[in-house]
């Protein structure tokens, strides 16, 4: 796989050893246990995969890349590049400005823009009514276009399946910025939905089915379908993508059940499914594939706590974080100066959608056994710094040096 040119900030002289020794001894990634640091009084229990994919990466070389070939000139971001703060902050206090937030909400207006400036597209990729609105300018949106590849694997696969007059269902988050970009490419060749859970896409069956009137359609589904979108003729043939982000069960999940949705309304034989039904099963990323396969394995182990590190607004970590907080007591951080002392951290409640302060959030009990991961945009400097924080806490360990012996 090629390798990037990736500011050594954001690598770790922990953590890249460890991946890079996993790497050499299990090419092939079927070892998924979790790699384990035994400092004595507390251990750590680590994925086998995770941090900076191959779409982050190189999202990160050709922002840096425009940095660096553009002096003295206006270099903006359409929005966040990757949902992680350090990395954003990094870019900001580096001149960059972004142009809209996570949301899509302006922050710089279009009319302020000029055909001299610099604009780096995000890994999410964007919409082609953005694309369209650059071009206008006379900004050339594709000169530092940093969407990850898989998500334009997404965007092909659905352009070929609604060429074959398939209906696209994308499952993901109305909101999130890839959802938005996915969404705006496929509406271009095909009628197409978004989906952003099972409950919805069991709601939407109810339309395949004609078990629910198809203008009851049009206020569920507000902004999530394209213009002229009609239930009674569009759903006849449908394929689903995803949002890359998205916990790749629930997908598979949700793209099961609509399969049999379509079986058991149209009463097809297996070698009729095709007909209604696009097989998508590719579009699926294998790096949020590796880092949830590898959480599962890691959560086979006995440990006391989790500590997932990662953007608050990042989809790929959150899910990291449900399937952890499943299991055990998870903390979700952005870095390790969330972690205030040995008796509080500061954390980040997927429920509450805000920061709470939790007290003895390590164990009395020695040793202590902590699993730990992050998400696909957060540097492994980061991760680093959360495990020395806390084993700063302990006394009498085994050096740093030692442990990492073995990893040399």
């Amino acid at each position: 796989m090629k390798t990037f040119d990736i500011p050594s900030f954001y690598r770790s002289s922990i953590i890249t050893p460890i991946k890079e020794s996993r790497r050499k001894a299990d090419k092939l990634k079927r070892d998924f246990k979790p790699t384990v640091l035994d400092f004595g009084p507390v251990r750590f229990l680590i994925a086998r995969h995770f941090g900076f994919c191959y779409g982050v990466e190189n999202a990160i070389e050709i922002a840096y890349k425009a940095i660096s070939e553009n002096k003295g000139k206006r270099i903006f971001l359409l929005s966040e590049m990757i949902h992680n703060p350090d990395v954003n902050r990094d870019l900001q206090e580096r001149g960059v400005r972004f142009i809209m937030d996570t949301k899509g909400n302006q922050l710089i207006p279009w009319v302020e823009l000029t055909p001299d400036d610099v604009v780096v597209v995000p890994a999410f990729g964007t919409t082609v009514e953005i694309q369209a609105q650059l071009s206008a300018i006379g900004i050339d949106a594709y000169q530092y276009d940093t969407t990850c590849p898989f998500v334009e694997k997404v965007w092909n696969r659905a352009a070929q399946i609604g060429e074959k007059h398939y209906t696209v269902v994308v499952h993901g988050k109305p909101m999130h910025e890839e959802t938005r970009a996915t969404f705006s490419h496929s509406q271009q060749g095909t009628p197409t939905v978004v989906v952003k859970n099972m409950e919805q896409a069991q709601r939407l069956a109810t339309y395949i089915t004609a078990e629910s009137a198809a203008e009851a359609f049009y206020r569920e589904f507000a902004g999530q379908y394209s213009e002229g979108f009609d239930p009674a003729r569009d759903l006849q043939r449908i394929g689903v993508v995803n949002q890359t982000t998205m916990l790749a069960s629930d997908t598979q999940g949700i793209a099961d059940y609509l399969k049999q949705v379509m079986i058991r309304h149209y009463q097809l034989a297996p070698a009729e499914v095709d007909e209604r039904f696009a097989n998508t099963r590719d579009t699926l990323c294998y790096a949020t594939n590796d880092n949830q396969d590898a959480t599962y394995a890691l959560l086979t182990q006995p440990a006391d706590l989790a500590i997932v590190a990662g953007g608050y607004n990042s989809s790929n970590t959150s899910h990291l974080v449900e399937l952890c907080e499943s299991k055990l007591p998870t903390y979700y951080i952005t870095s390790a100066d969330k972690i205030l002392n040995k008796t509080l951290i500061r954390h980040f409640d997927l429920h509450q959608k805000e920061e709470v302060t939790t007290e003895n959030y390590l164990p009395e009990k020695v040793p202590a056994t902590i699993l730990l991961t992050c998400g696909a945009s957060c540097p492994d400097a980061v991760v680093e710094g959360i495990l020395t924080r806390i084993l700063s806490f302990y006394g009498d360990t085994r050096s740093v040096e030692e442990v990492m012996a073995a990893f040399r």
